[in-house]
């Protein structure tokens, strides 16, 4: 069987391609690479949601699926990223209520986003990692979070392909990663609570130019989780 390699969601960046489209960054648990999967903005609007912690006030599609789940004591015991074929990825959710087993085919922007939610964890083979695995180099994040291109791997554009979700997205390795989790959070990585505190001391500190950019951010992590404002390049 081949040998099954853990990851975490790493965030998520805006495709510079394609209209719409987003790239979410999975990362080894142990180790240095990365995948990016290319979905629709939605999803992402899904996934960002889960990872700022935002409680909108009625339960999305993917909040939906997992209460269902709980309420009939269904746990999502793992996502499985098993294949990888012309650019595609495909998942599989696998559920337990204790006694019986079920998997089930997903959209890996799917898979991920309930996961998320269901804190199960997400895993992958080691030929899918080889196949389309790229190492950033730590610390060559420029101060927009975005990782400079000549922090990337020699010989990552050469070996991978186009990432994608669906069939009609296209993703390139142009479409960078956010932040690095080693650094201290910006404020576009915040959530509401932490922006409010950090608001609060820039304010103290007369830093009045800052505080109004993380101001501006605020209202609109804000108007997300009251859910009138759509995910944009400029939202997260």
């Amino acid at each position: 069987m081949n040998e099954r390699i853990s990851l975490y969601v790493l965030g998520l960046s805006y495709s510079q391609l394609q209209s719409g489209a987003y790239a979410l960054i999975l990362a080894e648990s142990e180790g240095p690479r990365r995948i990016p999967v290319v979905i629709g903005a939605s999803e992402a609007q899904s996934i960002a949601i889960s990872l700022e912690g935002i409680r909108t006030p009625r339960p999305l599609t993917h909040d939906l699926f997992v209460s269902f789940a709980h309420a009939f004591g269904v746990k999502l015991s793992q996502v499985f990223i098993y294949r990888f074929e012309d650019g595609i990825f495909s998942s599989e959710l696998t559920f337990t209520d204790g006694n019986r087993t079920v998997t089930i085919d997903a959209r890996t922007s799917d898979a991920i986003a309930i996961a998320l939610r269901a804190h199960a964890p997400i895993y992958t083979t080691a030929d899918i990692i080889e196949r389309t695995g790229f190492i950033i180099d730590n610390g060559e994040f420029t101060k927009s979070g975005e990782l400079d291109e000549d922090s990337l791997d020699e010989d990552a554009d050469d070996n991978n392909p186009a990432f994608n979700d669906d069939n009609d997205i296209t993703s390139r390795r142009s479409q960078r990663p956010p932040y690095n989790g080693n650094e201290s959070p910006r404020p576009e990585q915040m959530s509401i609570e932490q922006l409010e505190t950090t608001l609060s001391e820039l304010i103290d500190n007369e830093e009045y130019e800052e505080a109004e950019r993380v101001s501006k951010i605020l209202d609109k992590k804000k108007k997300l989780r009251d859910g009138d404002d759509q995910l944009t390049a400029d939202n997260i």
